[in-house]
């Protein structure tokens, strides 16, 4: 099945012949947020070729990653057990993969998907479940989220009818705050946050939620 054969009998080398070529591991995230049609997953992985993007599916599928299924008259990708034990994988990567990035380049895009992963990457358990328990709107661009943090307990989906205690609009470098490049108030004079509604005070608590970092829990 694997587009690529190292040569050697491995754990490491059976993952990465199985889930190591490009786009895989995109395809794998995305599913993690949920079910996804292919227009789903063109749609979020906009440079992927069709082809591409097919013969991925495909892969994923024989390997045992991910299953086609049945959803309201029409097919879904989903990943099965074996591909869900990726999660912690995809996690620990999307939080490496913030600390070294760099502000996106011309073109680069953010999708629902791509940023409700990177939030579920930094997030922080040690520092949420010593906090009351918040519900933020994130704006970015065309994507709006409800990000609910409730204890070590974290939810984030589209934005629907949700109350929100805090209200951001915030631009991609976003992440030089999660990463704690610059303070909730530096970050807010450079214009990479802007509060839209709500308290404040909060944004140094969304700080220590979702963090790469150290960072002193506020309130």
């Amino acid at each position: 099945m694997a587009a690529r054969n190292y040569g050697q009998y491995s754990g490491m080398t059976t993952a990465l012949e199985l889930v190591g070529e490009r786009w895989a591991l995109l395809i794998v995230r995305d599913l993690l947020v949920g079910p996804r049609r292919y227009t789903d997953l063109k749609a979020g992985l906009p440079r992927i070729p069709t082809n591409i993007l097919s013969t991925r599916l495909r892969e994923l599928q024989e390997s045992g990653v991910l299953a086609r299924a049945p959803l309201h008259h029409s097919v879904v990708y989903v990943l099965t057990d074996l591909g869900r034990q990726l999660e912690p994988i995809v996690l620990a990567l999307g939080r490496w993969g913030l600390q070294v990035t760099n502000d996106p380049a011309e073109g680069d895009v953010i999708t629902a998907d791509s940023l409700t992963m990177d939030l579920y990457s930094a997030f922080r358990t040690d520092a949420a479940s010593t906090l009351a328990a918040t519900t933020y709107r994130l704006h970015v661009g065309d994507v709006d989220l409800a990000v609910s943090v409730d204890g070590a307990t974290v939810h984030i989906a589209p934005w629907s009818s949700a109350t929100a205690e805090l209200e951001l609009e915030v631009t991609p470098s976003i992440r030089s705050l999660i990463a704690g490049e610059v303070s909730p108030e530096s970050a807010r004079e450079q214009g990479i946050v802007r509060i839209a509604a709500g308290n404040p005070e909060l944004l140094a608590r969304f700080a220590a939620t979702f963090s790469l970092a150290s960072v002193a829990v506020p309130f």
